[in-house]
C-alpha cells in the first residue's frame, strides 16, 4: 500500500471543492486505498489551519473538517521525526520533509508549487494532486 502525506491545502481543498484532492481524500484515503503518514506537529497544523474563521464562509465546512480529522486520526500512521531539515523557503513546510524522511513516505502531495520547487526528496516524490490521481493513484480506483 502506498504511503503518503497530505500538505494542509490538499485538506482545505477536499472539503471546499469537488477536484483532485476530494478524489483523493474521498476515494483513496476514506477507502483504506493508500496509508496516511502524520506526525504531531503535522496534525496540529490541520487543526490550526482547519478551523481558521475565513472558512465559515463555505457551508459545513467545519462539520467535514471534524469528520476529516476524525478519520485521520482512525486511521494515520503516527511518526516522530527524529531529523530536523532546513531545506524550504518556508520554515513550516520543511516538517513535510522530516516526516517523509522518517517514514519513508511514497508521495508528498501539496498544491504549494511556490514553496515545493523540488520535485523529489530522498524516496518521496513531491506531487500536486492532479499529477498523483492522473499518474500515480492506486490501479484499483475507478474513475468518477
Amino acid at each position: 500500500m502506498q504511503k503518503i502525506i497530505f500538505d494542509t491545502n490538499v485538506l482545505v481543498s477536499s472539503i471546499i471543492q469537488k477536484s483532485y484532492p476530494y478524489l483523493i481524500v474521498r476515494e483513496l484515503f476514506f477507502e483504506d486505498k493508500l496509508s496516511l503518514c502524520l506526525s504531531a506537529s503535522l496534525m496540529q497544523e490541520y487543526w490550526d489551519v482547519l478551523f481558521r474563521e475565513k472558512f465559515s464562509k463555505y457551508s459545513a465546512f467545519y462539520f467535514e473538517a471534524l469528520d476529516l480529522l476524525e478519520e485521520i486520526s482512525d486511521k494515520a500512521i503516527f511518526f516522530s521525526p527524529k531529523t530536523n531539515i532546513d531545506l524550504l523557503g518556508d520554515k513550516d513546510d520543511n516538517m513535510l520533509l522530516e516526516l517523509a524522511s522518517e517514514s519513508n513516505a511514497d508521495f508528498l502531495i501539496t498544491g504549494n508549487s511556490n514553496d515545493f520547487t523540488i520535485s523529489k526528496y530522498r524516496e518521496t516524490l513531491i506531487v500536486n494532486p492532479k499529477n498523483y490521481w492522473e499518474n500515480y493513484k492506486p490501479t484499483s480506483v475507478k474513475l468518477i
